[in-house]
């Protein structure tokens, strides 16, 4: 037997894989999300939609059902330990994965896409519950953001792999890929992953005691605000992946470079997070968080103004996602960490109503800058800024006005 980090005993698989099947299970929703973006035209052409926009939808109605799943998830995974319903979940994705591939209309596809968010949010929820259930502090936010380096890593590759499956096939076969994948991760973890959640420390699945869990996740103003803020800065990225395609193809006319230059971003990304992990130990995560918020804000403020005043050229607009991009890096993990941190003792509720709140919200926000693209930059840059202001005051909020403090528990 050997420890991650001290805290509890688990199988010794080692760190380094750990960190890689967990990585590897929320890739499988990175995957689920970025690699449909090439086929957003040809999903419309096929379907011979009237309103290419309502493409969009194969994207938020996963997201809604990644979203509203998490709430199950997390309580039951309290219950019964983190593989069974980690299983579970795993299972919808790959038969419903399989199910889009053979949709015969749109509203199948779309309610094919649901339930593979539904499956899919397992994968999210209990991965961050594992993290919580073996490490703390600063401890988590460093594992967290290797995760999220491999995480963000997946959409650097998933929209060439879905350019290449459509250029030697078509749009159906990029579920079956999805399904392949998710299989093979799945077997991963049924043989490697030990259950991190010991019997003595499972809670009983009753109405009280999971209206008890809601009550400490919702009635602590740290917990709360951060995930708040998460959520709508996210809806920022959500807009990104629901207009990178037309903005890169329709007002740039990059054609089928779109995934290349997609990739890149991706890539700087997910080098933001590797830096965030070797940084978070020494400068904490609300110094480096906190700057990177205040920097996305003061550089979607330069977009925003810049794009009103007439036609943006590409190098300006992609020199300005390439800066504004990586910040997430230092965000998303960080923000997280701090939200989870009073809440080891409820660590699956905790993280389904964070991933709920995050997910439908920063998924409703994203839409909502999505459908009012006007074959401008303007609705992005302007989503962009005012997201990121409302992330910066929840964020002030939970701190009683005061950035880069050391963090003190707070009910």
């Amino acid at each position: 037997m050997a420890t991650l980090d001290g805290k509890h005993s688990i199988p010794a698989i080692g760190r380094v894989e750990f960190i890689a099947i967990i990585a590897t299970l929320m890739a499988l929703n990175a995957l689920a999300i970025d690699i449909m973006l090439p086929a957003f035209p040809n999903i419309a052409a096929g379907f011979d939609l009237d309103d290419p926009t309502r493409v969009q939808f194969v994207l938020l109605s996963y997201i809604i059902g990644f979203g509203v799943a998490q709430l199950v998830y997390g309580p039951f995974s309290d219950r019964f330990g983190r593989r069974a319903p980690l299983l579970v979940g795993m299972a919808l994705y790959i038969l419903f994965a399989i199910a889009g591939a053979y949709a015969p209309s749109f509203e199948f596809l779309l309610a094919s896409r649901f339930i593979q968010g539904l499956g899919a949010a397992g994968t999210r929820v209990i991965a961050i519950s594992i993290v919580r259930d073996t490490h703390s502090g600063r401890a988590m936010a460093s594992t967290m953001s290797l995760v999220m380096m491999v995480f963000m890593a997946v959409p650097s590759v998933a929209p060439l792999a879905g350019q290449a499956i459509i250029h030697f096939g078509d749009w159906h076969l990029i579920f079956l890929f999805m399904a392949i994948v998710a299989l093979a991760a799945g077997m991963w973890m049924w043989l490697r992953l030990p259950e991190t959640l010991p019997a003595k420390n499972r809670r009983p699945l009753t109405a009280k005691s999971v209206a008890l869990a809601f009550h400490l996740v919702l009635s602590n103003r740290i917990s709360l605000f951060y995930m708040l803020a998460t959520a709508f800065y996210f809806g920022s990225l959500f807009a990104f992946l629901n207009l990178a395609q037309p903005v890169y193809v329709d007002i740039y006319g990059l054609g089928s470079w779109f995934p290349v230059t997609f990739s890149l971003v991706a890539g700087v990304m997910a080098l933001a997070s590797f830096a965030n992990s070797r940084l978070v130990g020494h400068f904490g995560q609300r110094h480096l968080s906190h700057a990177a918020l205040i920097a996305f804000c003061a550089i979607s403020f330069a977009m925003a103004v810049l794009a009103s005043a007439g036609p943006v050229s590409f190098a300006a607009f992609f020199t300005s996602v390439m800066f504004l991009m990586p910040l997430f890096g230092f965000v998303g993990a960080n923000f997280n960490s701090i939200a989870m941190e009073p809440l080891g003792a409820v660590a699956g509720t905790a993280s389904s109503v964070l991933g709920f709140t995050q997910t439908v919200v920063g998924g409703l926000v994203g839409a909502l800058i999505g459908q009012a693209y006007d074959g401008t930059i303007v609705p992005l840059t302007g989503g962009f800024a005012a997201v990121s202001v409302i992330a910066l005051v929840l964020v002030l909020i939970a701190e009683k006005g005061r950035l880069f403090g050391t963090g003190t528990p707070s009910p």
